[in-house]
């Protein structure tokens, strides 16, 4: 009888638990599941209308921008390739075009260099131009940096924030008008983690993303009642050619693969994962290991403990035998 009644005390420990689990969770779990089945619901009715949508992706001769290309391109998109190799987007456009897909459309190629300010006005009127409207931009192109403050001249920070930030923002605002007026149109703008918060030896490469971060944010707000979406996409690291293209303090090629870079999501997955972004309308999301997330999270809930790690990061990225990652 004794074990009986231990069993007894046992469930009804359990029970009790179970109870105020439920009472706690249950109220915050619910409406979770509630939108996520929603967000699931109208991204598959949204992905029924991708076929046919004109897609301007920049940075599309190589890595995100061009598996960007072939995720839209399998989804029965109009497909627009800008960046500044246009032998390269005559590469991605070959590969595109001899998919096996249904609607196809012919990719079209258009070059662009972002740091050209003044002719991003005339980019757009092109864009325009080949299908007479543009569904989506996804503002891809960019550069990066691998030095500390003090070895940066001006004139990288310069080059760097006039690609990743005012280049975004020009042909944004060149393209905006034509969306707001349709009511219709979708912003993408591929930041960073690195936009929400910075590590040493990227502080040109984190402020040009933190810049974007806060365009996208007010941007947002702005054009919701017309109908004009904006997301904000912050991966972590991602297997591409990103630091071997990456600039020194002195504007020289990096030429280096970072460990961490190579040990990066592909970018194949990124650019699923950014379509389903888009298709959900996420306006802010990042994607990325655990690692850092929790670097985010102790940015802003414990910044001291932050600020500690960063400096430690730092003092072994100044000895001369430490790799840089």
């Amino acid at each position: 009888m004794q074990e009986v009644d231990k069993c007894n005390a046992s469930s009804s420990d359990w029970n009790v638990l179970y109870w105020i689990l439920g009472t706690v969770l249950m109220p915050v779990a619910l409406p979770l599941a509630l939108i996520n089945v929603w967000q699931r619901m109208r991204a598959h009715k949204y992905r029924n209308q991708l076929p046919g949508k004109v897609v301007l992706i920049t940075g599309a001769s190589s890595g995100v921008g061009e598996s960007l290309a072939h995720v839209f391109y399998r989804a029965g998109c109009k497909v627009i390739l800008a960046a500044r190799r246009v032998e390269e987007l005559q590469r991605v456009k070959r590969d595109l075009m001899a998919l096996d897909v249904q609607p196809a459309y012919p990719a079209t190629v258009l070059a662009l260099d972002l740091a050209e300010l003044n002719s991003i006005p005339e980019f757009a009127t092109r864009a325009l131009a080949v299908h007479n409207q543009v569904d989506i931009l996804i503002n891809n192109g960019g550069i990066s940096v691998r030095a500390d403050v003090a070895s940066t001249t001006v004139d990288v920070d310069l080059k760097v924030m006039l690609v990743n930030y005012f280049g975004a923002v020009a042909l944004t605002k060149a393209l905006l008008p034509s969306m707001t007026k349709r009511q219709n149109g979708h912003i993408c703008f591929v930041s960073s983690v690195q936009g929400k918060f910075a590590i040493p030896q990227r502080a040109a490469y984190s402020a040009s993303k933190h810049a974007l971060q806060a365009f996208a944010d007010s941007l947002r707000a702005e054009v919701f009642s017309k109908q004009v979406f904006v997301s904000c996409i912050s991966p972590g690291y991602v297997r591409t050619q990103m630091s071997i293209n990456a600039l020194t303090g002195a504007g020289k090629n990096y030429g280096k693969m970072d460990p961490s870079t190579a040990k990066g999501m592909s970018p194949d997955k990124l650019a699923e994962s950014i379509l389903q972004c888009i298709l959900r309308k996420e306006p802010d999301i990042l994607i990325c290991d655990l690692q850092p997330k929790i670097a985010y999270y102790l940015r802003h809930f414990c910044p001291r403990l932050f600020f500690w790690i960063m400096t430690k990061r730092a003092a072994k990225l100044e000895h001369p035998g430490e790799k840089n990652d």
